[in-house]
């Protein structure tokens, strides 16, 4: 009979863990074709992107009402803005050679880097009327880490078409800038009351 172990792992609490998790289980491999074309297979996602983001923008500004009156974002408005967030996210990942598969349009399904978003939950009113402004130094760091990302795609395209791989390095470098990115565009689209960390949870 096998023993009970005298000690168990002890597991993360639930409240440390961020509500916006960026999930990355690419395997580094690429197509140099695809690699190659990159910028032009991403060129109908941008559209996608652009036409969604349009009642986008009609949805967040209801989701501010709402969430100052109710105390939290409607289930259906923060879906919505869930599904949008993921799918840019992977669009992204893909454009920037963090990850390898043709992403599907629309959030279903997985993808090698994906976004991991938690249900609707309470958050305070205060918080949410001064969301912008609690939320600009987050973005004044985006900025840094835009460069950051642009150092990632240009460095890692080369590689990935010479190696038919992503370095490890540009890789973890871009996840967490991407990690830090959606987790700031979260914040500001009333996903989560949590700050972003660029922690992986």
């Amino acid at each position: 009979m096998s023993e009970i172990p005298s000690e168990i792992p002890p597991k993360i609490p639930a409240a440390n863990i961020h509500p916006i998790r960026l999930i990355n289980n690419d395997d580094r491999r690429r197509s140099r074709l695809t690699v190659f074309f990159r910028n032009l297979l991403t060129l109908p996602h941008w559209v996608f992107l652009f036409l969604w983001g349009i009642p986008v923008l009609v949805v967040w500004i209801i989701a501010w009402f709402a969430g100052l009156i109710l105390g939290r974002v409607p289930n259906a408005l923060h879906n919505f803005l869930a599904s949008y967030q993921r799918y840019s996210t992977r669009v992204s990942a893909f454009y920037l050679g963090l990850a390898s598969p043709f992403p599907p349009f629309g959030s279903g399904g997985t993808y090698p880097v994906d976004l991991e978003i938690d249900p609707a939950a309470k958050q305070r009113r205060w918080g949410i009327f001064f969301r912008g402004l609690l939320g600009f130094p987050a973005m004044l760091l985006n900025y840094p880490l835009t460069y950051l990302l642009l150092m990632v795609w240009f460095f890692g395209w080369f590689a990935s078409l010479t190696l038919g791989r992503m370095p490890a390095p540009l890789e973890n470098l871009g996840i967490f800038a991407m990690r830090w990115a959606a987790q700031t565009s979260a914040y500001i689209m009333l996903l989560t009351n949590r700050y972003p960390n660029g922690a992986e949870s």
